[in-house]
């Protein structure tokens, strides 16, 4: 690897470092899917809350229907879903039930309706049982079998997935302490940048950078709260920064304006914050990071729509998780062997976009989103990425068949 070039961890190293935690709320449970949890969540009640039953049939006495079938009983009362009826069951008896009713104190099994003749009319009186149960406690959900109160739901640093916040919900907790979403600003930078639509004129092109970097940042569980587009004056940068910082933001994210040409606005505005660097990594070798008096994190990525989308991956999205207290900063890597062979760029890892081939379910593959490979200004490729293959330093070529590490990023 060439000298003057700092590796990857060295610069997520120097980023993290510089991350300062934001604060806590608390949110009630229902609105807090995607929200980092701050503090272990422990079951307010039982899961099951009560002994209940798992079918629709009757409750019963396990020794009135353990032998000599056909086992005539008497039905003496109905218990659906919701009531808080206990009716006291004799020898040779049952009581009709739903699926998640308490189940009768006096009861231990539950018999399907369909293992018994009759059981499906609407009204009856006696039932004959055609099927004994397997063991006494058949068809019963036992109170606590899945958690008790007091035991742990949800750990502190985890992403309250759907079916997290449904456990929590289920234990009988209202709210939940969550990470405040970090507050981010957007800044792309260049006077060759109009909005889409705009007819073009020469040496324009449409600006997708800042449309690219807010999805990004609000899908790693941030609060856009400024988009700028300035052109290549240092002066329009330090500006668009000032008015984040007096909305409060937490990170500005900065495409363009970070290499050695004549007109880099990031470089020239912030240079008395940030610090900018050549990082082994194809796309986005030039890469700035600082922070601003204030404390307002300063990322300077490249202006190429796919350097700038690796860019935020590889630095920018594990620090906005560490801000929020995250357990997992980076996705965790597939391994999957490549589908084609292509060219890598040796002394530099290569976050190649990428498709995942699913046609065997039993063997995914790894192949380029496009036959440009990585090439920065693919913007048009990055429609049919969903994933970055990595490939070594090293490494000069992927052949087909190497096994790569991949991160699925959609």
């Amino acid at each position: 690897m060439s000298g003057d070039l700092r590796s990857v961890e060295a610069q997520l190293a120097t980023v993290l470092a510089r991350v300062r935690s934001v604060d806590s709320e608390r949110l009630p449970v229902a609105q807090a899917a995607g929200r980092i949890l701050r503090g272990r969540v422990l079951a307010g009640v039982d899961i099951p809350v009560f002994d209940n039953s798992a079918m629709d049939g009757f409750a019963v006495r396990f020794d009135d229907v353990a032998h000599g079938l056909p086992v005539p009983l008497t039905v003496v009362a109905d218990v659906p879903a919701g009531s808080a009826a206990d009716p006291a069951l004799r020898p040779g008896e049952a009581a009709r039930i739903m699926t998640g009713a308490v189940l009768p104190s006096a009861a231990d099994t539950v018999v399907p309706f369909e293992h018994t003749a009759g059981g499906l009319a609407d009204s009856l009186e006696r039932i004959s049982v055609e099927q004994a149960p397997s063991r006494r406690g058949a068809h019963v959900r036992l109170r606590g079998e899945d958690l008790r109160a007091g035991d742990p739901v949800v750990d502190d640093g985890a992403e309250l997935t759907a079916l997290a916040i449904a456990a929590i919900a289920a234990s009988g907790v209202p709210e939940v302490a969550v990470a405040r979403r970090p507050r981010v600003a957007v800044i792309a930078t260049g006077a060759e940048l109009v909005p889409p639509g705009v007819t073009l004129d020469r040496g324009q092109i449409p600006e997708s950078n800042s449309v690219l970097l807010a999805a990004l940042a609000t899908a790693a569980g941030a609060e856009v709260v400024l988009v700028r587009t300035v052109g290549d004056d240092g002066a329009e940068v330090v500006a668009a920064v000032a008015e984040a910082e007096r909305l409060g933001a937490d990170a500005c994210v900065c495409s363009g304006g970070v290499s050695a040409g004549a007109y880099e606005p990031v470089r020239t505005g912030l240079a008395a914050s940030m610090s900018f660097t050549k990082v082994a990594m194809q796309p986005g070798k030039p890469q700035g990071f600082g922070a601003s008096e204030a404390g307002t994190l300063l990322f300077g990525l490249p202006g190429n729509p796919v350097s700038a989308a690796v860019s935020f991956e590889v630095f920018v999205r594990p620090a906005l998780r560490a801000m929020q207290g995250a357990r997992e900063l980076a996705r965790p890597p597939l391994r999957l062997p490549a589908a084609s062979s292509w060219r890598s760029a040796v002394g530099r890892r290569q976050y190649l976009p990428a498709v995942i081939d699913r046609s065997d379910p039993a063997a995914w593959r790894v192949r380029p989103a496009t036959a440009g490979g990585s090439g920065s200004h693919l913007a048009g490729g990055l429609a049919h990425a969903e994933a970055y293959a990595i490939v070594p330093a090293e490494a000069e070529r992927v052949s087909e068949g190497d096994l790569l590490d991949v991160m699925v990023v959609v």
